[in-house]
């Protein structure tokens, strides 16, 4: 199995340590794991913005770049499920289709195709989960409050492995951080006000460290943490998971 590791340019940028530890674990799984140098930003901006059409180069360069893979792993709900559902290509649609359905974000990826069911890792905190509203709402990685159904929680089964590791529970488990990527921009008051209240549910809690699949959602809660001057800080879920990373998967076949 060959991987091909696509890091969001923001992480790339600001947040390299989330973009190692991501790396580390998928090579601890003895996963052939390739970073292709020329990646660039896979267009989300532009297309939440209303400019879809402008994101024909990033889509280019995206299907040149990761084609060859088996699989392509990323650690934010909000890029992967953006390639996964609007990759295109006006010469080469086919490509970007069978690309796109080989796109997994990095707890998806944990969970649904490697199926890890033990970790030697170690994080002796107290954490709290953010659930963001791509990873949640497109990706299905936990139920929504709203639904009567059962619960599950992908990102709560892989930090539920980690020794010494307690994970408190939260008032509001999946309500928005506010972050909404462009939506920080054009409703900076709004945006700021909901990064408050959802900051205050981890913070009361009692949490040392908020994580989350997207280090967007991590970056504006971040923000607020340092402006109250609060001790709890954010961690990207592969920084955990990668504390030790000697995991045991389900055999396939």
């Amino acid at each position: 199995m060959t991987v091909g590791l696509f890091i969001p340019c923001y992480m790339d940028q600001l947040y390299p340590n989330a973009a190692i530890a991501t790396l580390e674990l998928l090579e601890g799984l003895s996963l052939d794991v390739v970073y292709p140098l020329h990646q660039t930003c896979c267009g989300q901006p532009l297309a939440n913005s209303g400019f879809s059409h402008l994101t024909q180069g990033c889509n280019a360069l995206f299907i040149e770049n990761f084609s060859r893979f088996d699989y392509v792993v990323c650690p934010s709900g909000s890029c992967a499920l953006h390639i996964k559902e609007h990759l295109s290509s006006l010469n080469q649609q086919e490509d970007a289709t069978a690309l796109a359905s080989r796109v997994y974000e990095l707890v998806e990826f944990l969970t649904d195709v490697i199926k890890i069911q033990a970790l030697d890792a170690s994080f002796p905190h107290k954490v709290s989960l953010h659930h963001s509203c791509h990873s949640l709402r497109g990706l299905y990685l936990a139920q929504m409050s709203e639904l009567s159904s059962p619960t599950f929680s992908k990102p709560n089964d892989l930090l539920n492995m980690v020794d010494g590791l307690e994970l408190v529970k939260l008032e509001r488990s999946d309500e928005c951080c506010g972050f909404g990527g462009t939506f920080c921009v054009f409703e900076e008051a709004v945006s700021a006000k909901m990064g408050k209240d959802r900051v205050d549910d981890h913070v009361v809690s009692g949490s040392e460290y908020i994580t989350s699949s997207d280090m967007s959602c991590l970056m504006h809660m971040e923000g607020i943490l340092k402006r109250n001057h609060s001790a709890t800080k954010v961690i990207h879920i592969a920084e955990i998971l990668n504390s030790k990373s000697a995991p045991n998967i389900e055999p396939k076949g």
